[in-house]
């Protein structure tokens, strides 16, 4: 080797870290020893199992590491491989082969053994380089016992994250075969020995299909189909034949040669129950809200008579404004649906409309219901409590019966009206209510305010704008088209058909006095189609024959036989009711053959029959 080519040698060994510590002498005296060896392509270094006697550096080329076919490594110019073969005799671990033509530098294990024991420069070199790399290594294990802990904290808060889930999360191999599950998922297995079993088997065969199908065709595959969400509920059937509904979650790792799948499910049967209770309670809602409507007003209120018109003037005049609104009538005849038809109709109807009844709630309680109350204000009284008027905010509240407000709450209900404001019971913090008042009542307010029965001041208050609704009986036709409403209301309801009103029957509901308006309308209608027989409704046995329901009890009846003329006479006193009642006209429309509900040829046959005759 030339002067030139070795101090080319020399300054290329300096750049090599296994010789970095060496002195100029020392890599001299190196250099004498060393080999030069040329390989081509697929050349063979040394292979598998040789008996290792050299180390050998790359002057320039490539060379692979391997064990057959599979590459260990590939190294370039400056590395080294064989090190171990300069202090031992063993075989060689691995075959080494030239990518590319490549020149190599060689040692000899004799060689560097003399060099050690002869050249004390070059025994200290191959000595800081050995505790260079040997502090490298603690370095690099103090990193790896760092990256243990820390990967030991993390695996730990992975095993605590899976392990708390409340979803059951269980991995399994491409043969289906569960490899690991959480307890949640035990719980849902119904087995706490699941591991190597088949996925398959805890499912129903469509769902046990559908995640084969999964796994199998391929759509798991690639970077985006890694995580997907199942593209339909499955049933899970336990150990202890449990069935149960989930919704889930499946995903893929791993390589070709071995891949995962975890596949993460949650229960939803609760949230299915609750999911069809808030239909059923909304549909509820919505046939309550229906049935409203239909009852209350042009908004559903049903009026043809000039009265119940005059009533939906006032409430379009009203509901436009914040005025306090009292509305009179007597009991049944409608005041509630004046009230939810006024609020409908205002600027308040996004808010709410809170309603209640002065009469229904006790006089030591009806206080806390409308003011609410704070923990501790009395007994009972174990958390703080929002009363109606702070619940009705920024919306109406509807005073029902307010005849029947305590005198010692009427100055309360005063302030409230006047300044907008209250103290909850048991408080002292003074609350701020934006709230529209609507009160009704059955009584004659004015009359109990002067008999000290009620707050004259309170009165004048609430009747700023007064609403009578009329009574039932002073309704004229209304009747009939508000019972006709109902009965395809409640027909509806019960599925059953019932034929349309006839003339005869509305004159019978006209002829009523109905002391109950129109909730015993509706209560008699109800009684109507429950017994109603093929459609057809019996309305004499249902209205009360007398103007008023009798509600004292009834005395027990003899029976008694009636002679053939005792019935004769009975007949003769009810046409004569019939009669009278429709002023002796017999035919037609209003005439009492169709009240008696008669032919009228065969009514003028019994007239004569009887010897009635009409007085002069």
């Amino acid at each position: 080797m030339s002067k030139s080519e070795s101090n080319n040698i020399l300054d290329f060994l300096s750049k090599i870290p296994y010789f970095s510590e060496m002195s100029k002498e020392s890599l001299k005296e190196l250099t004498g020893e060393l080999i030069e060896e040329k390989y081509n392509k697929n050349g063979s270094v040394f292979h598998k199992n040789d008996m290792g006697d050299s180390m050998h550096i790359i002057l320039n080329g490539k060379i692979k590491v391997h064990d057959g076919d599979h590459i260990l490594n590939e190294l370039t110019e400056g590395d080294c491989f064989g090190e171990y073969a300069l202090i031992d005799d063993e075989k060689r671990s691995a075959s080494a082969t030239a990518i590319e033509p490549s020149t190599l530098l060689k040692i000899e294990h004799k060689s560097f053994l003399d060099l050690i024991s002869n050249h004390k420069g070059f025994a200290q070199g191959v000595l800081s380089t050995t505790i260079k790399r040997q502090r490298e290594l603690d370095t690099i294990l103090e990193s790896l016992a760092t990256s243990k802990r820390e990967l030991e904290v993390a695996s730990s808060k992975i095993f605590g994250l899976v392990n708390g889930a409340m979803d059951a999360i269980i991995m399994f191999n491409s043969k289906f075969r569960i490899v690991l599950t959480n307890p949640s998922a035990n719980r849902l297995l119904e087995n706490e020995d699941v591991l190597q079993r088949n996925l398959l088997f805890f499912f129903d065969d469509q769902s046990a299909e559908m995640i084969e199908s999964l796994v199998t065709s391929g759509s798991m595959d690639g970077k985006k189909a890694t995580n997907r969400y199942l593209p339909q509920i499955v049933k899970v059937i336990g150990s202890l034949e449990t069935e149960t509904l989930n919704e889930g979650t499946i995903s893929r790792y791993g390589s070709n040669e071995e891949t995962f799948y975890t596949i993460i499910l949650r229960n939803i049967e609760d949230r299915l129950v609750a999911e069809n209770k808030i239909n059923l309670l909304t549909n509820q809602a919505q046939y309550l809200e229906e049935e409203i409507q239909e009852l209350t007003s042009s908004y559903g209120i049903i009026a043809e008579d000039k009265s119940m018109k005059q009533v939906l003037k006032l409430i379009r005049q009203v509901s436009a404004t914040d005025a306090t609104v009292l509305i009179t009538g007597e009991t049944g005849t409608g005041k509630e649906l004046v009230a939810r038809a006024i609020h409908k109709a205002s600027q308040r109807n996004d808010r709410p409309l809170i309603r209640i009844n002065c009469g229904a709630i006790p006089a030591n309680l009806i206080e806390s219901e409308l003011f609410g109350h704070k923990k501790g204000a009395f007994t009972g009284a174990s958390e703080d409590r929002k009363g109606r008027f702070l619940l009705a905010d920024k919306g109406t509240i509807f005073l029902d019966e307010i005849a029947e407000l305590p005198l010692d709450l009427q100055p309360k209900l005063l302030r409230v009206i006047q300044e907008g404001e209250f103290d909850p019971v048991g408080s002292s913090e003074t609350i701020k209510v934006d709230v529209r008042i609507i009160a009704a009542t059955h009584r004659d307010l004015l009359n109990f305010s002067k008999k000290g029965k009620f707050r004259e001041d309170l009165y004048y208050r609430l009747n700023v704008f007064p609403i009578e609704v009329p009574t039932l009986r002073d309704r004229g036709n209304d009747v009939s088209l508000i019972a006709q409403k109902m009965m395809q209301q409640f027909a509806k309801k019960m599925n059953r058909k019932v034929e349309t009103l006839t003339d005869a029957d509305r004159s019978l509901l006209r002829s009523y006095h109905w002391p109950g308006n129109v909730r015993e309308l509706q209560n008699l209608i109800e009684r109507a189609i429950i017994v109603s027989q093929g459609g057809k409704i019996d309305w004499l046995g249902i209205i009360p024959v007398h103007g008023e329901m009798d509600t004292a009890t009834p005395k027990p009846v003899t029976e008694k036989i009636l002679t053939a003329q005792e019935l004769s006479s009975l007949e003769k006193q009810n046409i004569l009711k019939a009669l009278k009642k429709t002023r002796w006209k017999i035919s037609g429309k209003n005439g009492a053959a169709a009240l008696l509900q008669l032919p009228p040829t065969t009514l003028t046959s019994r007239i004569k029959a009887l010897g009635i005759e009409r007085p002069v």
